[in-house]
Order: structure tokens, then sequence, then C-alpha cells
């Protein structure tokens, strides 16, 4: 694949350049020598113009070849400079007025008082608010576990950790940009469609609940993670399941009943372990840019370093992390099935320059050949007309090849309008009058 069999030479000569200044200089940023004799070129000295716009080209696709490798990749070179490739336009940083000691304390589910009958009303309406009001939740595990034990997902942790650090060439055999394929590494967001990169790597792995499935996909994974991810996608699954049955009762007054007895036999499991190496000037990029996420939820299972950012009435606002605890948020499906009244609201990453950081996001959702639209129990016409059409995996795949899929713009592209107040007026004089 054209994305792996990058030229080595191209990776060491950048090196021996790096190396040759002292990794004083960003590997995207020309030597002040190089600048001058650019400029005396544009002065007079036009018989060597050719010879270095070629030379400059030449330097611009080694340092491409070297960014497409990934961010660990980098981080283990040693830079000390942010390629420009990954330098935000300066409405898109981090900027240091976003205050990074603001935190923001998500509602806890305890899992302990979601079963005992005695309490599980209260909690059903502390999670029927957090989804209205933040679009996350966090589940604790303080008294009852919560299914997917300390040894389980501090083994999927470790397992992440030592796939990082194996050498480039064993990670770079599940390199594609296939979006579609069983096992993709990968860096960046959407790397294909980013004007500007994101210091994060990545592993896919497609998970099938269903047993037999689950048996066909599972062999393709890396070995160094097989056992750990597999142990901790079943585990993962079942707590989604019983989350699930919750907010369906939280949000229709009943049992989740046919959507979550459905969920249980058939559904799809995608998780991405992800690698934010630290970063030589944080200020000025992003591990993942604002985004909302495909699905019905989201639980992600985040090591001891923070990073994780969510959108609250207007400000970005840091998650602490909570070892052992899972910070569950709204995908889009859920906000589609909800009509709106549940929000799949914006994230981000943010980096640092002293400590890598591992997190494990799991993505939860019904079959990728099954639609899904507004639950029938919330649209009623005039007063709860559907605010959303119904939507596929297939309908996202194609958006995200050919956009950038950030923020929340396929939401908002399967969003209808709303008939006006004045328009349901006269629908309702029209009634009324025959």
């Amino acid at each position: 694949m054209a994305i792996v069999d990058l030229a080595s030479s191209a990776e060491d000569r950048l090196l021996l350049h790096e190396a040759s200044v002292g990794n004083k200089r960003s590997v995207a940023e020309p030597p002040e020598e190089e600048s001058a004799a650019a400029a005396s070129t544009m002065v007079g000295y036009g018989k060597h113009e050719g010879a270095a716009a070629e030379s400059d080209r030449s330097r611009r696709e080694e340092q491409e070849a070297y960014c497409v490798k990934g961010v660990r990749h980098l981080s283990d070179s040693g830079i000390t400079r942010l390629p420009h490739s990954y330098v935000m336009p300066p409405s898109d940083r981090p900027l240091m007025t976003d205050d990074d000691g603001d935190h923001l304390r998500l509602p806890v589910i305890d899992l302990a008082r979601l079963r005992d009958p005695g309490q599980r009303a209260a909690v059903l309406q502390t999670l029927d608010a957090a989804c209205r009001d933040y679009g996350f939740f966090q589940v604790s595990d303080s008294v009852v576990n919560h299914g997917v034990g300390r040894e389980v997902s501090g083994g999927v942790l470790d397992a992440a950790r030592r796939f990082f650090e194996l050498p480039f060439a064993e990670r770079a055999r599940y390199m594609t940009s296939d979006v579609r394929t069983t096992v993709r590494y990968g860096t960046s967001f959407n790397q294909a469609k980013d004007a500007v990169l994101c210091w994060r790597d990545f592993l896919k792995l497609v998970c099938q609940p269903n047993h037999h499935r689950r048996q066909e996909v599972v062999p393709e994974w890396p070995a160094g993670v097989r056992d750990a991810a597999s142990r901790y996608a079943m585990a993962n699954h079942v707590l989604f399941l019983e989350l699930m049955d919750a907010l369906l009762e939280a949000l229709l007054g009943i049992g989740g009943g046919g959507l979550v007895g459905e969920l249980s036999v058939a559904s799809s499991q995608m998780m991405t372990i992800n690698c934010y190496p630290a970063c030589p000037e944080p200020e000025l990029t992003l591990g993942m840019p604002p985004h909302s996420d495909y699905g019905l939820l989201t639980l992600l299972l985040q090591d001891h370093v923070e990073g994780l950012q969510v959108m609250h009435r207007g400000r970005w606002l840091t998650v602490q992390p909570a070892p052992g605890s899972f910070a569950v948020n709204v995908g889009d499906h859920l906000e589609i099935y909800s009509n709106g009244r549940y929000k799949s609201v914006l994230h981000r990453v943010r980096v640092n320059s002293t400590r890598p950081r591992i997190s494990v996001a799991s993505f939860h959702s019904v079959p990728a050949d099954r639609t899904i639209g507004p639950a029938p129990e919330l649209v009623d016409g005039d007063q709860n007309p559907p605010r959303y059409m119904d939507t596929d995996f297939a309908t996202f795949l194609s958006y995200i090849a050919s956009a950038e899929g950030k923020h929340k713009t396929f939401l908002q592209s399967r969003k209808l309008p709303l008939p006006s107040t004045t328009s349901i007026r006269e629908m309702m004089s029209f009634q009324t009058s025959n």
C-alpha cells in the first residue's frame, strides 16, 4: 500500500537534517540559510530558481511522508517544534485563555443504586437530566463493580501502550485508508480529508458482539492486543446494554423493550484505541478536533492523564479522569432516536507537552444495515413533529468519505426543517373549520 511503502530514505534524510540543526527547528521549518538562498534567487539568480523549487518540493514531500507515519513516530524522533502540518488556524487553537483550570463535574450514575428497585427511579431522573443538559455522564463502580473489572480495563490499557511502543514497521502493517476494514491503524482524525492534522495515532478494531461473528474478526486483530481487547469488548457490550435499557426507560417511561432486545441479538460495536504522545507545542494543535460521535452511546476508558474536553454552555471544560470509571456520551443516533431530547454534544481532546495519554473509546449502535429515526412514541404530528431523517451506517460512511466530519456536521445534515408556528396554526384552523 502506498501509505505504508513510504521511502525510508526520506525518513533517514529528514532525521539527518534534524540532527544537523540540533533539533532546534521544526521538520517543516526551512533553515535560515535556505530561506536566504530562496530570497536571493527572487532578486536575480534566475538560473537557480528551478533547482531551488525542485529542492523545496522534494523536502516538502519528505516532510509529508514523515508526518503520515504518525505522531508517535514524530515524538520519538525528538522534535522540539510542531510541524506546520499540525498547526491549527488561530481560531481553532486551544488558546491559554480557555482557562485550563476549569473542570466539568459529570453527573455520576452509580450502577449499585440503579440496580436497587428502591433507588432506581431517582437514578433514572439523574440519567435523564444528564443526557438532556450535558450529553455526558460518568458510570461509577464505587459500590458494585460495573462489570468491566479493573483487571480487564487495566489489561486493555496496558496492551494499548505496548502496541504503540512497537516499531513503526510492525504498526504500519495495519495502516490503510479503507474505513470499512476490520483493523485500521492510522493518524489524525480523518486523515484523507483533514486540512490540518491532529496530534493522535489510533488503532480501530471492528468488534462483533455476536459470538460467531466475533470469532471471525478477532483473529485479524494485532496479536499483542487480541486477548485483552476481546475480553474488554465483551464486558463493555454488556455494560452498554444495561445503560441503554435504563436510558430508554428514562426516555420513554417504560423499559427499553424492543430496541434493547434487538441490540442484545444484533448490534454494532467499534473500539478505537487512541495514543496522544507528548507534544512539543500543545497550544498550537489538538489531539482531536471538536466533533460529535456517530452511534447510540460511546463508553470512554481513560488513563490518569487529562485530555477530554466537553463543550458545556459555550465553554470548553476538562473532564478529570476517574480511575475505574467510564465517561459515557450520547451519540448522534441517540439524539435522533430521542427526537432531540438527548444531546450529542461537541467534545475534543487537548494534548500536553510532558505526558503521553492513552484512551479506549467503544462506539455502540444498531446494526450497520439498520436504519434509525425518531422513536414513534416521541412523535405526534403537530406538537412534536419528527426533527430528523432516518439514517443508516452507509449514509454516514458516504458522508465522511466526502467531508471532514468534524463538529456536528453529519447530524446537522440529517435534520428536518421544522414547520413554522404560522403553518401549524393554519393547519389547526383548517382542521377545525372542516
